[in-house]
């Protein structure tokens, strides 16, 4: 059984374990920042996680099955994520920059299947298991050696996911402060980085401080105009969320009880999911029981498409 998400997100453990997540996706982003600024913002995310499983669900056999760029267009419109207009361009940028190329064997002169590169699906493998290892580090079961030892399950897996996460509200819109960073290109990133800088971390305050903050160095590092961050983090001042102890922009920078809940619900819901579509792909054929202080989810039926 899966683990619930009332579980998660009442666990001041699960949280840590979040905020040492947010850092090792500042790192990925470091890595490789042109690929991670598709993860960086949720409409960029939920398209990448779409196409790719689009192309996970093909069926030899089915030409209609698999990832053509009409039907990711359509999908994409379909589930409220983007525009017709925005879905087209998002797929002619992952074929400039060789995240995605179209596949080598037409089943016909109509349609162009596309299919992702390695270096993309070598990224996603590594998001994935980074979810599965903080799930498996909370309950002491073994996901990322099941999926290791399966590693042609994982697009099974992913799509599973993908599907899950595109039929979340909870995930999709989870507080007016979150999608203020997630709608904003590299936006994500920002805020994992702010939340990857709390040390000491009391669920009852109302604010904590995390240090000083360069929005300069924010900036540079994540590929995101310095005009646009200041908005993002004016914005968030104006509601109270976050905000400097001195003079907007100098001091050590706080956050709001307020914007904590919203990421730590966010990823709880989140990381929920995907120990879910795990449970459905696997079959929870891993038996290594978890501790009984984790409640377990009830049975849900992911969203397909």
């Amino acid at each position: 059984m899966s683990i619930a998400v009332e579980a998660l997100a009442s666990s001041p453990a699960f949280f840590h374990a979040v905020l040492s997540y947010a850092r090792g996706m500042v790192t990925m982003y470091a890595d490789n920042p042109r690929l991670a600024s598709i993860f960086a913002s949720q409409q960029r995310w939920l398209m990448a996680q779409s196409g790719l499983a689009l192309h996970n669900d093909h069926q030899p056999g089915d030409p209609s099955s698999g990832l053509y760029s009409g039907r990711f267009i359509d999908y994409v419109v379909a589930n409220d994520i983007a525009s017709r207009n925005t879905a087209a361009a998002f797929v002619q940028e992952m074929v400039a920059y060789r995240f995605a190329r179209y596949a080598s064997v037409q089943p016909n002169k109509r349609n162009r299947p596309l299919e992702p590169t390695e270096t993309a699906l070598d990224y996603v493998w590594k998001w994935l298991c980074a979810h599965l290892a903080i799930l498996d580090l909370l309950d002491g079961r073994s996901r990322v050696a099941t999926l290791s030892r399966e590693p042609d399950r994982f697009g099974d897996l992913q799509s599973a996911t993908a599907y899950a996460l595109v039929g979340n509200d909870r995930v999709r819109r989870p507080g007016p402060t979150f999608d203020l960073f997630t709608w904003v290109n590299s936006g994500g990133v920002v805020m994992d980085d702010l939340f990857s800088r709390i040390d000491r971390f009391d669920p009852e305050a109302e604010r904590v401080v995390i240090g000083p903050v360069s929005p300069g160095d924010l900036s540079d590092r994540f590929m995101i105009s310095k005009t646009h961050l200041k908005r993002i983090f004016d914005k968030a001042a104006l509601i109270g969320e976050m905000g400097w102890e001195r003079t907007p922009g100098r001091g050590n920078v706080w956050l709001s009880k307020g914007f904590i809940r919203e990421y730590w619900d966010y990823q709880a819901e989140k990381f929920a999911l995907i120990d879910r579509a795990f449970e459905i792909v696997f079959q929870a054929n891993d038996e290594k029981l978890a501790p009984a202080a984790f409640a377990r989810a009830p049975e849900r039926t992911a969203v397909l498409i």
